[in-house]
């Protein structure tokens, strides 16, 4: 047995001692929507709703183990890593010192505080995480406390890859396909390394965060210029370097880029068909199903379902992200003729199915025409088709905003 199995497997015992394992649960509607035989880790059910817990127990139970007299352990995040961190600081009871961003929700925020209880401080520094962590590490350098990587360490790495060892004890066999989501890496590169190459993998990363997509291209880890954080549990702009020494010799086919609107109807159908809260990141295995569709047919499928720190405050903006992906919301200006019976003549266009959801008159001084801001949601995607049809046979001059990312920024 290799020393990392060996390490890994004392690492779930360290484990066993603070939380039992996370379900594997077969889903019988993904299994029978994808012809396959697919199997859910329940990660989204941990102590802390995230695998991080994971991770943070094995480097602090390390650190230690090797020197007792460390009471003080320090991170930089505002989301599940801040939490597992804090939930193992008044477990272990040392301090913990958790910088955070100052524009964190106070949602994000009063969690950690219930995990970590007294043994934590959060220090609020920086609009921007990369000054967060920078603060981080100052601190440790003037106070000797010890700095617990999110992904880039090998201790994170191993306790991450306690999920494939549970995974296998619970499924009794090595499955033949894994869906893995990625952000720094340290979840992939541990649950890869764990079960080695006899199952098949899919990396899913969101499509505004293709950290290792662009690293496996470049060769080594890049950083991106520009990171969509609707993904944040996974929105990461440089994969680790560690990480990354262990999935340099992934195949960029088995790398998929999950576009962040489809992602919000995977979190939606998964809460509305099977009562699962998924947070963004969570669902990136799942929402990855239809990538990999023809490949899983007949198969024994493992979805890791990373996360489910959902804040319910976020759910209308991830249906109206759902259903402009769908086809079934769609905003656009009309340019509507400034006299009697004008508007009328628009309503008496609009389908059975039709509903007016937004209606916003973006200039009043015009003479002739004025411009109106519409959204129209409806029950299928195709009655757009016949709607602008008859506009155009009505005269009516419009255009589709929909996907328009500066003209939505504004308006919408």
């Amino acid at each position: 047995m290799s020393d990392f199995l060996t390490q890994v497997q004392a690492a779930e015992r360290a484990i066993r001692e603070v939380f039992p394992p996370t379900p594997l649960q077969r889903n019988a509607h993904l299994s029978a929507r994808f012809d396959a035989d697919i199997w859910l880790k329940r990660e989204d059910l941990s102590p802390v709703r995230s695998y991080k817990i994971r991770g943070a127990l094995n480097a602090m139970r390390k650190v230690r183990a090797k020197n007792p007299e460390q009471q003080i352990f320090v991170c930089a995040s505002a989301g599940n890593h801040a939490q597992g961190v804090a939930y193992m600081c008044k477990e272990y009871g040392v301090h913990g010192v958790i910088f955070m961003p100052v524009t964190t929700p106070q949602q994000k925020i009063a969690k950690t505080e219930i995990f970590g209880g007294d043994n934590i401080e959060i220090r609020l520094v920086g609009d921007y995480f990369d000054d967060t962590l920078a603060a981080a590490q100052a601190y440790c350098a003037d106070e000797g406390a010890h700095f617990l990587a999110p992904f880039d360490d090998d201790d994170v790495i191993e306790g991450q890859a306690t999920v494939a060892n549970e995974l296998l004890t619970q499924l009794g066999r090595v499955p033949d396909h894994v869906l893995l989501p990625v952000g720094g890496g340290g979840l992939s590169a541990g649950v890869r390394q764990f079960l080695g190459t006899q199952p098949r993998y899919s990396f899913i990363e969101p499509l505004g965060g293709g950290s290792l997509q662009a690293a496996l291209r470049a060769g080594h880890p890049v950083t991106l210029e520009k990171v969509d954080t609707f993904v944040d549990g996974a929105a990461v702009a440089c994969i680790g370097q560690r990480t990354f020494a262990l999935l340099k010799d992934v195949a960029i086919s088995d790398v998929f880029l999950a576009p962040e609107d489809r992602i919000c109807t995977t979190i939606l159908d998964m809460l509305n068909v099977e009562g699962i809260v998924l947070e963004p990141a969570g669902a990136l295995a799942v929402d990855a199903l239809v990538d990999v569709a023809d490949q899983i047919r007949g198969k024994t499928v493992v979805c890791v379902t990373s996360g489910g720190n959902f804040d319910f405050e976020r759910l209308p903006e991830v249906k109206e992200r759902a259903q402009r992906y769908s086809g079934v919301k769609k905003y656009f200006i009309l340019r509507l003729p400034q006299r009697p019976g004008a508007l009328k003549e628009f309503l008496t266009i609009l389908g059975p199915e039709d509903d007016i959801a937004r209606f916003e008159y973006l200039k009043k001084s015009a003479r002739n025409f004025g411009s109106v801001l519409i959204g129209i949601e409806t029950g299928d995607a195709r009655n757009f088709e016949t709607l602008f049809a008859k506009l155009d046979k009505a005269g009516f001059v419009y255009r589709d905003i929909t996907n328009d990312q500066t003209l939505a920024e504004f308006l919408i």
